[in-house]
């Protein structure tokens, strides 16, 4: 290897080229007839049919796995990750009303492994066709001195489409609606540092250890996937009854469900109408973790909040079963309170930020 090339300094083309040869087949199958382009252009292009539209909204959202990829990499299982990054941006687009059209990437390592990064881009590529979304185009970058050896990051955007007059915008929620709760596989893809340090910092009880309970160890249980509720939505938006919804992400129900509900209308939720994975509670007892704080760090069980009207609450609930999503009523809608208020059994004074 020649001192002054760019191999030398840690970039490496031959690996950027073995790994696109090896995404090659599975970024294709994402394809959908709106593709113009193939694997290797400059730029993605993806044809608007405006004759399946009458006033169509473009919706574009960019986010990240977050550190979450750290116990990807400490445990060598990739592919998650890739469905993790997909699942979370179709959520975000879906509770504004928007079905995915396409998607793209950025994979930033230290030192290129091509096998290490396929299996990251096919999840992308996997999760990308089992929602309709065509994976249209991404960039491998090889950044050597800005990352250590072994470490990668993730980033994704997404563009959706909605017809300006199905948009979810929360108008039409009052106070007395009925909030319903989908359960959620876990932590998701958000509040990993805090985790992280109740559960591999000192006192914890690190990776391979079962979490009471249940039959995963707490990486296994870390790494599972982010759920999506894109079906759930469809549904939802299809039969008319659902009034808005809040992908609890980053900054747990506090910061989420306020943003979805009219100016002047708060929320009620009851702890304990809903199951909490094992995992919560095994972060909260290690890392000493105050309720408060763990319902505005993470989902607790709740992935998705519905606010659907009264009288169409237990007809939601069934549907949403059939369609293969347990959903419970966690709450309500309230004039009565100033934000979120998680009330819970025995303690007079509810939490909240």
């Amino acid at each position: 290897m020649e001192s002054g090339s760019y191999a030398a300094a840690g970039v490496s083309i031959d690996a950027q080229d073995r790994t696109i040869e090896l995404i090659r087949a599975a970024v294709r199958a994402t394809y959908t007839p709106q593709v113009v382009t193939d694997v290797g252009s400059f730029g993605g292009m993806w044809a608007l049919d405006l004759g399946l539209y009458r006033r169509p909204v473009l919706v574009s959202s960019v986010d990240s796995v977050g550190t979450k990829v750290m116990l990807a990499q400490l445990l060598g299982r990739h592919r998650g990750i890739g469905f993790d990054m997909v699942h979370h941006a179709v959520n975000d687009i879906g509770v504004m009303g928007a079905d995915p059209a396409f998607f793209l990437d950025y994979y930033a390592t230290g030192k290129l492994h091509p096998e290490a990064a396929a299996e990251v881009i096919t999840g992308l590529a996997d999760a990308c066709r089992g929602v309709g979304c065509a994976l249209v185009g991404g960039e491998l970058a090889e950044l050597p001195g800005m990352y250590h050896e072994g470490v990668y990051d993730l980033v994704g955007c997404i563009v959706g489409v909605v017809e300006r007059d199905a948009v979810l915008d929360g108008r039409g929620v009052a106070a007395g609606d009925v909030i319903l709760g989908l359960e959620s596989s876990g932590l998701h893809t958000n509040g990993y540092s805090l985790a992280r340090r109740a559960l591999l910092g000192e006192g914890g009880p690190g990776l391979d250890s079962r979490v009471p309970g249940t039959d995963h160890s707490v990486g296994e249980a870390l790494l599972e996937p982010h759920r999506c509720y894109l079906e759930a939505l469809r549904l939802g938006r299809r039969e008319g009854w659902l009034k808005s919804a809040a992908h609890i992400t980053g900054g747990g129900v506090f910061d989420n469900l306020p943003r979805v509900l009219p100016a002047g209308l708060g929320a009620v939720i009851e702890r304990g109408s809903w199951p909490e994975p094992a995992i919560f509670g095994l972060i909260a007892d290690h890392g000493r973790v105050a309720g408060a704080e763990m319902f505005h760090t993470f989902n607790m069980g709740l992935g998705m909040l519905f606010v659907v009207a009264e009288e169409n609450g237990a007809a939601a609930r069934k549907r949403l079963a059939d369609a293969g999503f347990a959903a419970h009523r966690v709450g309500r809608v309230s004039g009565e309170v100033v934000g979120v208020q998680v009330r819970e059994p025995g303690r007079d004074v509810p939490l909240s930020r």
